[in-house]
Parts: structure tokens; sequence; C-alpha cells
């Protein structure tokens, strides 16, 4: 659960005018790479049809932009905890987080969790009890657009060699005495909540925590399991049935 998160300002603050200026770069990534894309909508990729989408995407685009943008501010003020109980409590309902109770105060830890959604990243900022937390991502052109949360980031590109990059930038880091969170899953899985074959799916993580294990002496090796990241209401949504395979409507 997220009951001893830090409390995140009522109010999300007003944004300066370079957080005006991210909310446009977040809406233009979001309309154009992930909310087109999500819909099955990315085919056109100029003209009347491709405009058409993107002003009709827009409106709900900004929206969350406004929001990613906030939470980033916040991160900036207060850290990724703070940051990650302001989005939590704006962004879910009925989140749960599993196993962070187990993460020492100090000490090299490593803390594995699975990967239903956005969500369940600040989920975790929010949960977990160590402000020297760093997280291992993915590069996507969204997260460089959070200045204040990629501080925070130790990012993979899909490359071999940018991997092995990250690994032994990781194991310095566990071995200095910080936390790292990671998804071994290296995808989208299930969510436990409201989706089979989220058991199954604990099986088709990486070995890289193993590996993690040799490098680090010492190290706590935490399990995380993040449920109710995904909607039900959302699964009954008939717009889901745009997309015909069920990890694309998931």
């Amino acid at each position: 659960m997220l009951d001893d998160a830090p409390r995140p300002p009522a109010l999300g603050p007003a944004l300066t005018p370079e957080g005006s200026e991210r909310v446009e770069t977040l809406t233009a990534a979001l309309c154009a790479a992930d909310m087109l894309s999500a819909f099955g909508l990315n085919g056109p990729r100029r003209g009347v049809a491709r405009r058409t989408l993107e002003l009709l995407a827009r409106v709900p685009a900004r929206r969350l932009a406004r929001q990613v943008a906030t939470y980033d501010h916040v991160v900036g003020e207060a850290g990724l905890a703070a940051g990650g109980a302001w989005a939590t409590e704006r962004m879910a309902r009925h989140l749960e987080v599993e196993g962070v109770r187990n993460v020492p105060w100090e000490g090299p830890v490593l803390l594995v969790a699975n990967h239903p959604g956005l969500g369940d990243a600040v989920a975790l900022f929010a949960a977990t009890p160590r402000a020297d937390l760093r997280v291992v991502a993915a590069e996507r052109p969204f997260l460089e657009a959070l200045p204040n949360t990629s501080r925070y980031l130790l990012t993979v590109s899909e490359a071999s060699p940018g991997r092995l990059v990250v690994v032994r930038a990781a194991a310095r880091y566990l071995r200095s005495g910080g936390a790292v969170l990671t998804f071994p899953g290296g995808r989208i899985e299930p969510d436990p909540a409201v989706l089979p074959g989220a058991v199954e799916a604990l099986g088709r993580w990486s070995a890289s925590v193993d590996l993690f294990a040799r490098l680090v002496p010492g190290l706590a090796v935490v399990p995380a399991i993040v449920s109710g990241v995904i909607s039900s209401n959302a699964l009954r949504n008939p717009l889901i049935f745009l997309r015909r395979r069920k990890e694309d409507r998931e």
C-alpha cells in the first residue's frame, strides 16, 4: 500500500515558462508517439489525415502532458518520492504496492518489480523508503522531456553495448550502497488485479538479477508487485476493440 508515502502538495504548482514549453514538447510526443499508436492510428505520417488525427488527439494529450510536467516539477522541488505520490494520487484509484516494506533503509538494494504500465513506476517511487533510489529505464523521448526525473534514471538503449554500460553503471551505484529499481520483464506485463497471466510473466524475467548479485557483495534483492494500474472499467470500454491483439487492447 501507499500509506507511508510522503504527502504530495495539495495542488500542483504553477508551471514556469520552461514548464509550459515542456508541456508543448510532451503534448507533441504524446500525440504522435503514444496516443495515436495506442489506438492503432499511426499509419499516415503526413498530409491532411495525419494533421486531423493529431488535432483530435491534442486536447487529451495536452491535459495529460500538463499533469506529467507538473509531476516533474514536483520531483525537482521535493524529490522522486514526492513526485510519485503527487502523480499516484491524481492518476490512479486502486493502486497497490506489495514488498517495499522489505527494502532496507541503507545499504545496496536491488528492487525488482513487475511492469503492468506507467503507473507502476510512480507508485514505486512513492512507496520506496529510499531517497537515493535510481531507476533503470529504456531510452524514450518522453522521459528525455522530464529533466528532473531523468536525473534519477539509468537509461538503457536498445543496442547491446548500451545495455552493458547501464549494467556497469547500476553495479557501481549499488556497490556504493545505493538503491536501484529495475523491471526484469523488460516489457509491459499483465496487471495482477484485472488480467490473467501475471504469475506466468514472472518466468520471463531476465537473468540480470543474478548478474547484479554476483557483481555486488552484500546486495539485498527485494521483489515488489504492483497491481491496480489498469482500470477494470477501461478494459470494458468499447474503444479498446479498435485493436485486435490482446496485448494492444491492454
